[in-house]
């Protein structure tokens, strides 16, 4: 998100102490107090954009989307001919799932400022989102048209530990927003399918590899390894170990491990799923109706149906985008009541983290989607499965969890599955981009904010040592 002055900015602030006082406060990292400030400030001037705009990005990276929502839209009702303002608004809807109105938005940004690289950098991430990968390129050039490398703003008062991020443009990244601290980090990203392989790196005493996604973005993972090939520094989620993560490999890798159940999933052109024989070439490959079809690099289930039967698979073809789809066989994780459940467990720096369970009436189990706020009594089988995994899972899926995250490999990643009637692990995926996000300040999710502390300072203690000893240091 946008923040602090910009050349669009709609008016001199150098007159107006306060906001001077509040974006000093928020230039330190003092979040609290900037927040305060700001809107001690609003109270008197309750139109300035940038205290609406800065006050909002403080909220939205604290996890209070609502109240960053109502912010960035009231800078909107007063400052319509600020781009930075609809750039700002348009991530923050795409984020809640939003898409038909982020792109209204992004549009407005870039008939007022054509040249806007934010907004063209998320206009390409949504237009990835919707199967659009032609006109998504184009925006995605324009984003990156200065370079491959952007620095991101730093709040700390000592000089900071240089850390590089590797991202993939086109999408799949490990969500950062609440593991690294801009205090104590100097933060530089790197947009691997825009970057020379052979040129000289930022100076950095850690690279963390968030490209996560190598069904989305595979030319990205295979430039990262280039990457870290020519540097000593340490590598958080090395490509390597990254490239085999993608949901067929997953399926195939873990298929015979002992109690671990993988769907049988196929890679397979739609051209041949469009074909009148398409049912007997599915069967040759072991895969019947009911069937689940995805379009690869897709989360959060989006282009994710599940199809009954034979006659509904050209129905099902026409709403799912590119020109390979993934057939995967459906895992039931239902329980004694009929209801599906998803757990999903984090791993960092080698162990095993409890983040949530999702329970739901609906095959396609998300935990945005899932009712849990309606319903106390799966919040209580939520709330039990964080105080005591290993009790609510049984013996046998923690040693498969356990299983799972040593052949992963992966020093930061997630792992979402159900659970079989005889306790084995139903295996969705696991890879490096599960999103942790702190629960809303709603009282009902109390039980959560432990576990996912307890993920984030996880993360940045393994941040830190990894760090502290590493030199700084630039590849040649």
């Amino acid at each position: 998100m946008s923040s602090k002055q910009s050349p669009y900015d709609p008016g001199a602030i150098a007159s107006l102490p306060s906001f001077e006082s509040a974006s000093a406060l928020d230039r330190l990292g003092r979040i609290e107090e900037a927040k305060q400030e700001y809107l001690a400030f609003l109270a008197r001037e309750p139109t300035h954009f940038w205290a609406l705009t800065n006050l909002g990005t403080l909220l939205y990276q604290g996890g209070y989307r609502t109240a960053a929502r109502t912010a960035y839209a009231e800078a909107l009702k007063w400052h319509p001919d600020n781009p930075v303002g609809h750039v700002n608004f348009a991530n923050l809807l795409l984020s809640a799932g939003e898409p038909a109105a982020a792109r209204s938005h992004y549009e407005a940004a870039l008939a007022l400022a054509p040249d806007h690289e934010e907004a063209h950098r998320g206009f390409a991430n949504l237009l990835t989102e919707l199967g659009d990968h032609v006109a998504a390129e184009t925006h995605r050039r324009a984003a990156y048209r200065t370079g491959a490398i952007v620095a991101q703003p730093y709040r700390g008062e000592s000089p900071g530990i240089p850390l590089l991020l590797l991202v993939s443009a086109v999408g799949g990244n490990v969500p950062t927003r609440f593991l690294i601290d801009d205090r104590l980090y100097r933060v530089t990203v790197l947009a691997a399918e825009y970057a020379d392989p052979m040129a000289r790196l930022p100076p950095h005493r850690l690279i963390f590899n968030t490209i996560g996604d190598p069904d989305l973005s595979p030319r990205a993972c295979v430039v990262a390894q280039q990457l870290v090939a020519r540097t000593t520094a340490p590598v958080i989620n090395h490509p390597d170990a990254v490239l085999s993560t993608g949901r067929e490999a997953i399926a195939r890798r873990f298929a015979r491990l002992p109690g671990i159940v993988t769907p049988r999933i196929a890679a397979v052109p739609r051209a041949i799923l469009e074909a009148p024989e398409a049912s007997d070439i599915l069967a040759e490959q072991g895969l019947a109706f009911p069937l689940l079809m995805r379009s690869p690099g897709h989360h959060t289930g989006r282009h994710f149906v599940r199809i009954e039967t034979a006659a509904s698979l050209p129905g099902a073809l026409a709403t799912l985008p590119g020109d390979t789809l993934l057939a995967i066989q459906p895992l039931d994780s239902r329980g004694a009541d009929g209801l599906a459940r998803k757990y999903r467990v984090m791993i960092v720096d080698g162990r095993l983290y409890p983040l949530h369970l999702a329970i739901s009436d609906h095959w396609k189990v998300h935990y945005f989607t899932a009712d849990m706020a309606d319903h106390p009594d799966r919040r209580c089988q939520e709330a039990a499965f964080l105080a005591d995994m290993p009790s609510v899972l049984g013996p046998a899926a923690i040693a498969g969890l356990h299983l799972i995250r040593e052949t992963l490999g992966l020093d930061y990643g997630g792992i979402d599955f159900g659970l079989s009637r005889d306790g084995e692990i139903l295996l969705f995926e696991a890879n490096a981009t599960m999103v942790v996000n702190p629960p809303d300040p709603d009282p009902r999710w109390h039980y959560r904010r432990g576990p996912v502390v307890q993920v984030l300072e996880a993360t940045r203690r393994m941040l830190l040592r990894l760090a502290e000893r590493s030199e700084t240091r630039a590849a040649l």
